[in-house]
């Protein structure tokens, strides 16, 4: 009997800890963006950190989140987009990219999908600050077109 009160006491208290470490990371997702633009310290950062201030300044209600083990999200009625960094590029995935307009091209990556497209953005490269506020628009449009149905 002892046993069962003690394995019980163990998971009610790992379950505690794992609410705590989730509502303390779903707390402070624009932080932990901070952080990571930070932890890059270079020109990944500086690149994450400008498209992250298009993608607010084409939508001032975006929502930040933090999922997957450390990658940003940006969503509003649904993900616009995610903001990864790797070694050689920065990439910014648009979940229903493959349903959104893009005259300019933006798109350059993950083109053979039916869902998603992406746009990889290397050292030295620019992005067209118009365009990539149209994709993020159109994106939140879609969003909520899906959301109202």
């Amino acid at each position: 009997m002892q046993a069962k009160k003690k394995a019980k006491a163990k998971a009610k208290t790992k379950t505690k800890a794992k609410a705590k470490a989730k509502s303390k990371s779903s707390a402070a997702p624009s932080k932990m963006i901070d952080a990571r633009i930070r932890e890059l310290g270079d020109w990944r950062g500086e690149t994450l950190a400008r498209l992250r201030a298009l993608i607010k300044e084409a939508e001032p209600q975006v929502v930040e989140e933090w999922k997957w083990m450390g990658v940003p999200v940006w969503e509003r009625d649904g993900i616009i987009c995610t903001g990864e960094s790797y070694k050689s590029v920065v990439k910014l995935t648009f979940a229903k990219g493959a349903s959104l307009p893009d005259p300019a091209r933006l798109f350059n990556s993950s083109l053979d999908g039916n869902v998603r497209r992406a746009i990889d953005v290397r050292e030295g490269e620019t992005v067209d600050a118009q365009a990539l506020k149209a994709l993020v628009r159109a994106a939140v449009a879609l969003n909520k077109s899906k959301a109202g149905s």
